[in-house]
């Protein structure tokens, strides 16, 4: 089984500022929510934990997965998207002359920014990552988790369900909430 979780809140997440590939660690509520959704899943048994390398993740997985000897996998190609220029701004979602505004109301359109990444760009780092990593555990009916970032985690969804990217943002990727991504395809 695939299961995915998106990291606990930061402080950039209650000011609406874009994180992208800023390493912005959790805040006190973001440390709470990663305690309580391990809590919440105590019953999954997971084989492995593929991690983003950003403290947000990782920091997540740690607590999410604390008191198991579930071993922790960094792997860079599961990090957030990169925004380049537009990180750490805010608006940006509500703003429709902001040119990331694109990746978040048709995804299939964005191009990327100076320093980032287009959508075409993730999706195939994560694309790359599930095929190397993920498919060859699954096969061996490994439990696999992931812990990542809003649109990162998307981009692993659209890949594994084989979504078009119009429906990239389909699946809502709250904080730490842990997503049976089996259940999902089984829909």
């Amino acid at each position: 089984m695939l299961y995915i979780i998106r990291h606990g809140k930061t402080d950039w997440n209650v000011a609406k500022k874009l994180q992208g590939w800023t390493d912005i660690p959790l805040n006190e509520q973001g440390i709470s929510m990663a305690r309580e959704a391990a809590k919440e899943n105590k019953e999954i048994d997971f084989d492995i934990c593929f991690c983003s390398p950003l403290t947000r993740a990782r920091q997540t997985a740690e607590l999410f997965l604390e008191g198991r000897d579930t071993p922790i996998i960094i792997d860079e190609r599961i990090k957030e998207m990169g925004f380049g220029e537009y990180e750490g701004i805010t608006n940006y979602f509500e703003d429709s002359s902001c040119p990331v505004n694109v990746f978040f109301t048709y995804p299939k359109n964005y191009k990327g920014s100076k320093n980032g990444e287009s959508t075409k760009d993730l999706l195939a780092r994560t694309k790359d990552f599930l095929e190397d990593k993920v498919y060859p555990l699954l096969k061996e009916g490994k439990n696999v988790l992931i812990v990542g970032h809003g649109a990162a985690n998307s981009s692993i969804i659209c890949n594994y369900l084989n979504r078009d990217e119009d429906d990239f943002w389909k699946e809502s990727i709250a904080n730490c909430k842990l997503i049976n991504l089996d259940a999902l395809k089984a829909n």
